[in-house]
């Protein structure tokens, strides 16, 4: 499991366009599973939860990001899980690493 949080100059929702730019049409096995948004005046929350196929681990990774702008700024965390190949270790051959960091690579132009 991996784990990144970092800030943007992005709205959330601007935040998740670009994410499915990147990770989703940019990937062959990678897929939306859900996207849940709610706004509350001026602050916005979104969910989103991605899956990737990964040849190196034969098994498909999950990715979740929240972005929200409680704090007056856009924060973004991401969260992988499921990456590992074994039923006792959760080892992953780096999988879980390379999906978090789709996340920063996508997002680094914005990041403040």
């Amino acid at each position: 499991m991996d784990i990144r949080d970092f800030y943007v100059s992005l709205a959330p929702k601007a935040a998740l366009d670009v994410l499915q730019q990147h990770i989703v049409q940019g990937s062959i096995s990678g897929t939306i599973i859900d996207v849940y948004e709610r706004a509350v005046g001026e602050h916005q929350v979104v969910v989103c939860v991605l899956e990737k196929y990964y040849m190196r681990t034969s098994n498909r990774a999950s990715l979740t990001i929240t972005i929200d702008n409680l704090e007056n700024k856009t924060k973004v965390h991401a969260a992988s899980s499921g990456a590992g190949s074994g039923a006792i270790f959760r080892f992953d051959w780096g999988a879980g690493g390379d999906f978090v960091n789709s996340v920063e690579k996508a997002l680094g132009g914005y990041m403040v």
